[in-house]
């Protein structure tokens, strides 16, 4: 029985899932986006968002060197490591989780395999511009600064017309 075992196998040993984890985290970090079964990518996903949390991590000088050697260990690529320290980890800086993004493809028609496309969400020109276009305007309004904002300019309002009150009443007496 398998009460209580989240882990999906994959249909592998421990040593052979780790390695295929390994080799498409290295992938998907080179290409940014990657196809393969659903299965894999969901077990892909799991797999890769604690390494690329790790490359945010970088508050001293050992402390990235020690991340650069904990990932390491995990891809066993060099080049990944290096693309994911200095392209992809500028760009998921801000994000709070969630780097990945799973998009179902359909099958396969040799095995009736649910195929899908993993990629990195800050990545996609597509979906990155109108979520970061449509998120900007929230960030620069606060609740706090809104309803101040028209009370000082309902108070400019109704100053400006008393202040052209008194040089209109001042105008005649100067006549």
């Amino acid at each position: 029985m398998r009460h209580g075992d989240k882990q999906n196998n994959l249909g592998r040993k421990k040593a052979h899932r780790e390695a295929l984890l390994s080799n498409l985290a290295a992938q998907l970090i080179t290409h940014k986006r990657i196809v393969t079964t659903l299965a894999k990518a969901k077990a892909l996903r799991t797999y890769f968002e604690p390494l690329a949390t790790k490359t945010k991590k970088t508050a001293s000088k050992e402390e990235i060197s020690h991340n650069h050697r904990i990932v390491f260990a995990y891809l066993n690529d060099k080049a990944a490591v290096k693309e994911l320290f200095t392209v992809v980890a500028p760009k998921i800086a801000t994000r709070p989780g969630g780097y990945t993004r799973i998009i179902k493809l359909g099958i396969r028609p040799g095995d009736n395999a649910e195929k899908a496309m993993i990629e990195l969400v800050d990545f996609n020109e597509i979906y990155g511009n109108a979520v970061n276009a449509a998120a900007e305007p929230a960030k620069k309004t606060r609740r706090s600064k809104a309803p101040a904002a028209p009370k000082k300019a309902a108070e400019a309002a109704t100053e400006a017309p008393a202040a052209e009150a008194t040089t209109a009443d001042e105008t005649p007496a100067a006549e």
